[in-house]
């Protein structure tokens, strides 16, 4: 599947080649990150779980950039491995300037097979989809967060491209709640239909 997007940063494109090369920003833009290394220059090994439908996922793996041009465009590339299957894709991000607002063009192709395949493409889509915009909506909202004045007090105000994902934790137990209520309901209309 294709993805592709862009974001208006206010920030020169040095500053924004800079934080697309730094491990903590990296990190902090992947949903469900655990671990985020630098192995060289140009690979980075990382660990992340997230939930796909019903299944949670841990998938290690790791990360290359190819096709670099200094402050103008690179390839992310990766794979990754779980015990649900496993993804692997490419990223081509590519930056603009034009009067210190820097535009940052990305185009995704992910592929999944295993466990998580079975589950349907629109829903690996939809879950493609959310990723790819937190990954780069998070991306923008560090390096160059929109700012809003408050009209009553003029106090500067971050707003936020995309809203930080939480832990999986509570999506368990809403899980576990909904299989839990539907067992309940066969069995009460089993006994009711005898």
């Amino acid at each position: 599947m294709k993805l592709s997007g862009s974001y208006k940063l206010h920030v020169k494109k040095e500053i924004v080649w800079k934080a697309l090369n730094d491990p903590s920003i990296l990190k902090q833009c992947i949903p469900g990150c655990d671990s985020f290394k630098k192995v060289n220059d140009k690979t980075f090994e990382a660990v992340a779980t997230n939930q796909i439908g019903p299944m949670n996922a841990t998938f290690t793996g790791a990360i290359n950039l190819s096709n670099i041009k200094k402050n103008e465009s690179y390839t992310l590339s990766g794979e990754g491995q779980s015990s649900v299957g496993f993804a692997s894709g490419n990223a081509d991000v590519k930056l603009e300037e034009l009067n210190n607002i820097t535009t940052l063009f990305y185009e995704v192709n992910l592929n999944v097979g295993g466990k998580i395949a079975q589950l349907g493409s629109r829903l690996i889509d939809g879950v493609a989809k959310k990723m790819s915009d937190y990954f780069f909506g998070r991306f923008a909202d560090i390096v160059s967060p929109l700012t809003k004045k408050e009209d009553n007090t003029g106090e500067i105000i971050k707003e936020k491209r995309v809203v930080t994902l939480k832990s999986n934790f509570l999506n368990k137990y809403i899980y576990s709640i909904i299989v839990i209520l539907f067992l309940l309901t066969v069995v009460i209309f089993y006994f009711v239909s005898r």
